[in-house]
C-alpha cells in the first residue's frame, strides 16, 4: 500500500491510526485526511516528540498498514 492508497481508504484506516495513537482526535484524524506530512505533525505536536522520531513512528505504522 502507498500513501495514495492510504489517502483513498482513510476512512477505514482512520480508525488504526486511532488505535495506534489514542490521543489523536477523530477531528485532526479527519483533518489529515491520510497526508503523510500532517499525520507526521500531528503525532510530533500531540506526544512531543522531534520530526524524525515521528516520521519513524509514522512509516512504521504505515508499513504494518
Amino acid at each position: 500500500m502507498n500513501w495514495d492508497e492510504i489517502k483513498g481508504n482513510w476512512k477505514e484506516l482512520k480508525g488504526k491510526a486511532r488505535e495506534k495513537w489514542g490521543e489523536l482526535t477523530d477531528d485532526e484524524l479527519a483533518q489529515a485526511e491520510g497526508h503523510r506530512e500532517q499525520l507526521v505533525g500531528l503525532v510530533q505536536q500531540k506526544y512531543g516528540k522531534s520530526k524524525e522520531a515521528a516520521e519513524k513512528e509514522v512509516d512504521e505504522w504505515f508499513d504494518k498498514v
